[in-house]
């Protein structure tokens, strides 16, 4: 091999690595094709009220002070797939058409027991579906993990509900806590 080869070789080689990325990029294929459900103000406002329900109000505040039902809906319409989508969108509707016929009022109109059952039920058919292994995640675990991810991500659930240190030290993996003492965030 003569030098100019050489060099044609490594020219051929440094543009395979520097265009591979790109090129893996501009083939790839996208996840989200777009928002395939839009959600309505009254269906905001049940989102909202079942993530309070999740995660009531105590000494802290809860998931819709945090506004988790932002972080649902965005989380929802930007990063599910369609499949996804539909399969919370549909458990939303199920859930408060669920609350109706037990109770005769929706479920953001029920009261703070009526709800609970409702989104008990919902969570033990959630887990015999799980069981039965029949298609996507449940819809009350879909909404359970977005509304304590929001909760705990938000100012809120970040700097209330859980101990907060702006400049933290090193890191402890392993630290006591004290009596009555608060997880540390992250």
């Amino acid at each position: 091999m003569n030098r100019r080869e050489a060099v044609q070789r490594v020219a051929a080689l440094m543009g395979g690595m520097i265009s591979a990325p790109a090129m893996a990029g501009i083939m790839g294929q996208k996840i989200n094709n777009g928002t395939f459900v839009n959600f309505t103000a009254d269906q905001t406002t049940l989102i909202a009220s079942i993530a309070d329900v999740i995660i009531p109000t105590t000494k802290t505040p809860g998931a819709k002070a945090a506004g988790a039902e932002k972080f649902i809906i965005n989380v929802v319409q930007d990063c599910y797939t369609k499949t996804e989508q539909e399969t919370f969108y549909a458990g939303l509707i199920k859930l408060d058409a669920d609350c109706k016929t037990k109770t005769g009022k929706g479920f953001v109109e029920a009261n703070d027991i009526q709800k609970k059952e409702v989104l008990t039920a919902c969570m033990l058919e959630g887990d015999a579906a799980r069981k039965a292994k029949k298609g996507s995640v449940p819809f009350f675990f879909m909404i359970k993990e977005l509304a304590t991810t929001g909760y705990f991500t938000s100012k809120i659930g970040a700097t209330e509900a859980l101990e907060y240190l702006p400049i933290p030290g090193k890191f402890d993996g392993c630290m006591p806590l004290g009596p009555n003492q608060k997880t540390w965030t992250l």
